[in-house]
């Protein structure tokens, strides 16, 4: 390979990568049980909030975001991802969380906007 089209290749992989790295945020519980983030999501990134989590547990969560956000709590069983709550373009939401399945659990936001847009979520078990 050219070296020229080598050097340009990796450089094009890297900024990939970039671009579609997430921040992962585990979520360490307080004393009474709750949890609050506040941060900022570039434009095309997203963020996830993740747990470990028991049947029979429930989070009551809600968050607010500057501009609009695809917006999911999930987790995985085996190679399907599972969608307790899912919207899309939403700036705003609250509802619980009732654990059927002991699992890691995520809320996720996705900016698919051009600016950035700032994000507080909170969440008591």
């Amino acid at each position: 390979m050219n070296p020229r089209l080598a050097i340009i290749t990796c450089t094009l992989l890297s900024a990939a990568a970039v671009t579609a790295r997430a921040e992962l945020v585990n979520i360490v519980w307080g004393d009474a049980g709750g949890f609050t983030h506040q941060t900022r999501i570039g434009a095309g990134k997203f963020i996830e909030l993740c747990a470990p989590l028991s049947a029979g547990v429930k989070v009551e969560w809600r968050f607010d975001t500057s501009g609009p956000t695809d917006f999911n709590v999930h987790y995985h069983q085996g190679q399907e991802v599972l969608f307790p709550a899912k919207m899309s373009q939403v700036s705003q939401a609250k509802d619980t969380l009732r654990v059927e399945v002991k699992q890691d659990y995520c809320w996720k936001w996705s900016n698919k906007t051009a600016a950035t847009v700032e994000l507080k979520a909170s969440l008591q078990r």
